[in-house]
């Protein structure tokens, strides 16, 4: 359990190699392993996150497989070089070095009885090797299998054990004579297979014996369970999609696809992997979907917020499947529908309804039951005759949506009315087709009224349609300006004006009426890919294929913000309904929700100047009651210079005026002086705190403080010319001493 919470909240691997193997510990407190190309182990302590220690593996090539016993205490690992060595992870030293496999293992297990000291491999011959740890000698070598053998499954007496293997067949083994006891055709290449506990009552996946049952997970991406005895398949999983499984020919690039299966008794779960590297997790008896991770996103291509409340998220990726993801819990649903690579999606006004375009010439609408949070398709339609790119949802209610192809046609299909109504797919049919652009259509926008059109184009001009007319739709005028292709439109929610975005770089509003460009937006370094209205109407929210998301105050034509938390283009950009939120899709594979920060940070102005005020106030009052001590202290706090000096400038008539700075903060001071030592006014004042900072802090001490070394080359040369001065002074105020001495008065006595 713990194995798969770690793999969705982190990374823990700080290496730059490519890992080629890793085993969490059976008692899931100590360690995880996991090994590297260059040839390290590292034992991490994975609930601190942090590397325990690391060691040469000592194969001369990558560690392919590795497994720890039930113990904890025992690691074996199997290399590329043919070789299977144990490891003491207490006492972190090699025990046996096992040679005799064949190529690469790619397979290692401890029989779980610990007393028999039994490890078992398999590598690419095919077979199953069962090694004596006493002898360190391979006893036997258990021969059934015609492809690799990738899963073994133990009894719990640990006198049988069922293998699987791509050569399509499971074979039943007992351990006591070392025998098969049958083989089991599967039709399938399997990757997992697990026998299932005899003390649980499994009648739901119809085992109705305490015969051996196991359930096979493999390239059909159903899990499967079989009766032993009979070699008879009882239970076939029920996919929840509308699609047929895969078919023997295209079992191979089947994206549902099962690669690993392993049992998780202590809460009666099994977890499988996808070939799309997502995590499930079925919940016994009954193989309920209980929970869906995704293990990587790939190229995100859209990405809307979805559902009451703007509590989901649907994402497409470089993939024929939507993912809806869960945003308190991470967890995921994917959506089986399309046949190629959803390209665009886009959401209805209430949050329950969605609609999505693909490669595969067709759209889909989508609804989501607003208590259980399940998502299935509702509608689909089909009549592009090449990849549907765009897509927009009518904004006043669900009736319409409009497509962009590019077939450089746009099209608008009627929704039925019960749409969101349980019962079958409803089939969609275009209302109106009209030939619309040169190029490929890239975008297409629905007015807040449901009665214009939008599109944009590679051609370098935007469009604007009529959607009032019965069946058809009529052209109103053209956008031209753009340098490039025009990569998105969107209306405004407030003003009769359209935004556009260009693979020229810049992002244009134009005006509805007379189809003049009004203001032309310049900061991006490269394709502006989507554009969308925030904060009523008065901003506007861009994204490129620099990686930036921009956000630009309409009235100033000023960049105000630049977002950057992403390395590839930003495909994916949305607002959530009540304007506080936002969600990024990048090529980087990263989906970025961002808050609206800004009344908060007002608010914490607010309090700040709040605060500013209080403080100056008490500062009169104490200046007013002759509180210098005090005053000095808040003065320095609110970093006003001038003040400081006033206080000083009185305070250093008393007489304990150097024992101020033991408990002041130095280091402003220290800052003030070099500012004042440069007026020959308060050059005497500074001077004199100098002395007290210098007589009272150690030089190591002042060193730390920030900026000190610049603080007192500053000092130097003022101090220095401040020197001269006085030393002028001094010898022209003596010169005067003496002329005066020897000065006598006309007509006095003479001495």
């Amino acid at each position: 359990n713990n194995l798969i919470l770690t793999i969705a909240i982190g990374d823990l691997s700080d290496d730059q190699e490519d890992i080629t193997s890793f085993a969490l510990s059976c008692d899931d407190e100590v360690q995880k392993c996991l090994t590297s190309r260059a040839l390290l182990l590292k034992q991490w302590d994975w609930r601190q996150a942090n590397c325990t220690r690391s060691w040469r593996a000592i194969h001369t090539v990558p560690v392919a497989s590795m497994t720890f016993d039930s113990t904890s205490t025992l690691l074996a690992t199997g290399g590329c070089d043919g070789t299977i060595k144990l490891w003491d992870v207490v006492k972190h030293y090699c025990t046996h070095n096992l040679k005799g496999s064949s190529g690469v293992v790619h397979l290692v297990q401890f029989h779980p009885n610990t007393d028999l000291l039994q490890l078992f491999s398999s590598s690419l011959d095919c077979g199953i090797r069962i090694w004596d740890l006493r002898s360190s000698q391979c006893v036997c070598v258990l021969q059934s299998h015609y492809s690799a053998v990738t899963s073994l499954s133990f009894s719990p007496d640990g006198n049988a054990m069922v293998s699987s293997g791509r050569d399509k067949i499971c074979t039943v083994w007992d351990l006591k004579t070392r025998k098969a006891k049958r083989t089991v055709p599967v039709y399938e290449a399997v990757e997992g297979v697990v026998i299932l506990p005899g003390s649980t009552d499994l009648a739901e996946i119809r085992v109705k014996s305490k015969d051996l049952h196991f359930i096979t997970a493999g390239s059909k991406g159903v899990l499967r369970v079989w009766e032993a005895s009979t070699a008879r398949c009882v239970y076939t999983q029920t996919l929840p999609s509308t699609l047929p499984s895969a078919s023997e020919e295209d079992e191979n690039d089947n994206p549902r696809s099962l690669t690993y299966l392993f049992h998780l008794p202590a809460s009666a779960r099994l977890a499988t992997v996808t070939a799309e590297h997502n995590i499930l997790l079925y919940q016994l008896p009954a193989l309920t979907t209980q929970q869906q991770f995704v293990g990587y996103s790939d190229e995100v291509l859209d990405v809307k917020f979805l559902g009451k409340g703007d509590s989901h998220i649907v994402v497409a990726t470089n993939s024929c499947q939507l993912k809806v993801f869960e945003l308190l819990t991470n967890s995921c649903q994917i959506l089986y529908g399309h046949t190629d690579t959803v390209l665009t999606l886009d959401v209805f006004k209430k949050g329950s309804l969605f609609a999505s375009c693909a490669k595969d010439r067709s759209v889909r609408v989508w609804h989501m039951d607003s208590d259980s949070g399940q998502v299935r398709c509702v509608a689909q339609g089909s009549g592009h005759t090449n990849a549907v790119g765009s897509i927009s949802c009518s904004r006043m209610k669900a009736s319409f949506v409009a497509t962009g192809s590019q077939d450089c046609t746009v099209k608008v299909w009627d929704l039925p009315a019960d749409c969101s109504a349980e019962g079958g797919i409803h089939q969609l049919t275009a209302r109106a087709t009209e030939k619309a652009h040169d190029k490929d259509v890239n975008s297409v926008a629905v007015s807040p009224n449901d009665k214009l059109l939008a599109s944009g184009s590679q051609d370098r001009t935007a469009k604007l349609w009529s959607l009032t007319g019965e069946g058809t739709v009529s052209l109103l005028g053209v956008f031209r300006g753009h340098r490039r292709g025009v990569w998105a439109v969107c209306f405004s929610p407030v003003d009769q004006v359209l935004a556009t975005t260009s693979a020229d770089g810049t992002a244009k509003l134009w005006s509805l009426q007379d189809f003049s460009c009004l203001k032309t937006f310049e900061g991006h370094d490269a394709s502006v890919l989507k554009v969308i209205f925030v904060s009523r109407g008065t901003q506007l929210l861009t994204s490129g294929s620099d990686g930036l998301v921009k956000l630009w105050t309409i009235k100033t034509n000023e960049c105000v913000k630049t977002l950057d938390a992403h390395q590839d283009k930003v495909w994916g950009l949305h607002a959530s309904r009540k304007d506080d939120k936002m969600v990024t899709g990048s090529a980087d594979s990263n989906i970025t929700v961002w808050s609206d920060v800004t009344e908060i940070e007002l608010a914490e102005e607010q309090a700040k100047q709040e605060d500013q005020i209080l403080k100056q106030q008490e500062l009169s009052n104490l200046l007013h009651g002759k509180k210098y001590l005090k005053a000095l202290g808040l003065a320095i706090s609110l970093d006003q210079p001038h003040t400081v000096l006033t206080v000083i400038k009185v305070i250093q008539k008393f007489p304990y005026f150097f024992l101020l700075f033991s408990w002041i903060h130095s280091e402003s001071v220290l800052r003030y002086c070099v500012v004042w030592n440069t007026n020959a006014r308060n050059c005497l004042n500074a001077q004199a705190v100098l002395q007290v900072l210098l007589t009272h802090l150690p030089p190591e001490e002042l060193l730390q403080y920030q900026g000190a070394r610049s603080h007192l080359e500053g000092l130097i040369p003022y101090t220095e010319r401040h020197m001269q001065r006085i030393g002028r002074l001094l010898q022209a105020s003596m010169f005067l001493n003496y002329m005066w001495q020897k000065m006598r008065v006309a007509g006095g006595p003479s001495r």
